[in-house]
């Protein structure tokens, strides 16, 4: 990853959005941190992005919205490589976000360690 790597961030759990973003940004990324679906929506709509992380479950929003603002991205930036995250994963979510176009699927809590090393490979990292 380097510092031309522009990152969409999305978590309504403000802890995890300011942990994730600072951790990213030690890591020489530009991170965008979005706390809700129509924040996010705006941010897509004004740049493109090489990386997002998404989380499914957004306050004040149906349970899958994350899936959707994933079908936004995609259709707008169909390469940039999208770690969905979770922490009421089921088989049929997995799917659900592979099949819309998710690289990599993380449950919550998220294990750093993991996700640093999916970063760390980014771009070599193969979708799923």
């Amino acid at each position: 990853m380097s510092a031309t790597t522009r990152i969409l961030l999305v978590d309504d759990e403000p802890t995890i959005l300011l942990g994730l973003s600072h951790l990213l940004r030690r890591a020489g990324a530009e991170v965008i941190p979005c706390v809700s679906r129509e924040e996010a929506e705006e941010a897509i709509q004004k740049q493109a992005f090489d990386l997002a992380l998404l989380d499914v479950r957004l306050s004040g929003t149906e349970t899958t919205a994350g899936l959707d603002l994933l079908t936004v991205l995609k259709r707008r930036s169909p390469r940039t490589y999208v770690i969905v995250m979770t922490a009421f994963g089921t088989d049929d979510i997995r799917r659900e976000a592979i099949a819309r176009g998710a690289s990599h699927y993380c449950d919550k809590p998220l294990n750093l360690d993991h996700l640093l090393g999916l970063l760390r490979d980014f771009p070599q990292v193969p979708s799923c």
